[in-house]
């Protein structure tokens, strides 16, 4: 299996979608990289029923599905690993309360609202 065609964005949660293409020459459109509580994973193709919840319209097996996410993580990951993602690391710490040397001090006028 190996992915056919990825679109990287940002809407809302979904951060890509592909299409992959079988050993056996098959293309399923539709998958979705997903940024889920626990990390990325890949959302399976769906469809709205008349119930109003979206159903899958592709099933796999827990080895497929996290073969998949592995495979999509990793093309996506270029990105990732180039720069191209940054997360800021959590600090505890209070800002600085005095300004470097040479910095002017900070007044109620620098707020933008």
């Amino acid at each position: 299996m190996k992915i056919e065609r990825i679109n990287k964005g940002s809407w809302g949660k979904i951060r890509a979608f592909l299409d992959v293409r079988t050993e056996d020459g098959f293309v399923i459109k539709g998958f979705k990289l997903v940024e889920g509580v626990n990390g990325l994973f890949v959302g399976f193709p769906s469809q709205k029923g008349n119930d109003g919840e979206y159903h899958d319209t592709v099933w796999a097996d827990k080895e497929v599905k996290d073969a998949l996410t592995q495979l999509a993580m990793k093309e996506y990951g270029g990105d990732i690993m180039s720069g191209g993602y940054t997360a800021e690391p959590y600090s505890d710490a209070p800002p600085p309360a005095v300004p470097d040397e040479g910095q002017a001090p900070i007044s109620d006028d620098d707020i933008p609202f």
